[in-house]
């Protein structure tokens, strides 16, 4: 029963004792005396008790000054701008190409428009002065029918006429002519039309004057006679008309 008691009180003066000392390094070792009741020193064993204490866990890194820190940010940061750099270089040199492009793409749209204009421009004028030879060539006979009328005689064409001889020229005449106005609707049905100026400001592009005459009566520059009619194929002309115009006194 005794020896219960001291081996109790013997613990709880340890315990107190290890909780009021100070801790050592992880290379320190503290050693304690053994402690014994003032009257039991005997009968209790020297106990002597170890603990190792570590002052900082050896996982945890070492910080670093805040120089290095600033140093590693700009580093990075410098990196990061030559990158977007680098990007904002490639994207005007792409913007510059899509530009390029784009205005080549434009230009050919352009030319092949004008090719399309041009190519349907040729088309149309083969189209409308394919017969531009052949009615050249036709212009003679028109010419012969317009002679053949004009050196009928006009009372002979007017007055009755008794002679046999004279209805049968009357005849010829009405035929010449329905076959003039024949011609001439045909020609005309094709783009031929004729130009007959008499009475109209002679103008250069249409008219070809052989002679000039003074007329007080009439206005200089005047088409006051036809020699030769002349014709247009389609607007363009095919052959210009002979006429004599009033000259300035």
């Amino acid at each position: 029963m005794l020896q219960r008691t001291f081996n109790t009180a013997f613990r709880q003066t340890g315990r107190r004792i290890v909780a009021s000392a100070p801790r050592a390094t992880s290379t320190s070792l503290i050693r304690r005396s053994p402690v014994s009741t003032p009257s039991s020193a005997t009968a209790i064993s020297n106990v002597s008790f170890r603990r190792f204490y570590a002052t900082k866990p050896e996982s945890e890194p070492i910080p670093s000054s805040t120089a290095d820190i600033d140093a590693e940010a700009e580093s990075e940061l410098s990196e990061v701008e030559k990158k977007i750099q680098a990007l904002e270089a490639s994207l005007a040199s792409k913007e510059k190409d899509i530009a390029d492009l784009k205005d080549k793409y434009l230009r050919q749209v352009a030319d092949f428009r004008n090719l399309q204009e041009t190519t349907k421009r040729e088309i149309q004028n083969s189209k409308d002065y394919a017969i531009q030879k052949f009615a050249r060539d036709l212009l003679d006979s028109v010419d012969n029918l317009e002679r053949a009328l004009a050196n009928v005689p006009e009372e002979q064409r007017t007055q009755e006429q008794e002679s046999e001889t004279d209805r049968a020229l009357i005849s010829l005449y009405d035929g010449v002519r329905m076959t003039q106005q024949v011609l001439e609707h045909t020609l005309k049905h094709h783009g031929l039309e004729k130009i007959d100026p008499l009475g109209e400001k002679f103008d250069p592009h249409r008219h070809e004057a052989t002679f000039e005459v003074a007329q007080p009566d009439k206005e200089p520059g005047t088409v006051f006679f036809v020699q030769q009619t002349g014709f247009t194929l389609n607007n363009r002309v095919l052959r210009a008309a002979k006429v004599g115009v009033v000259k300035e006194e």
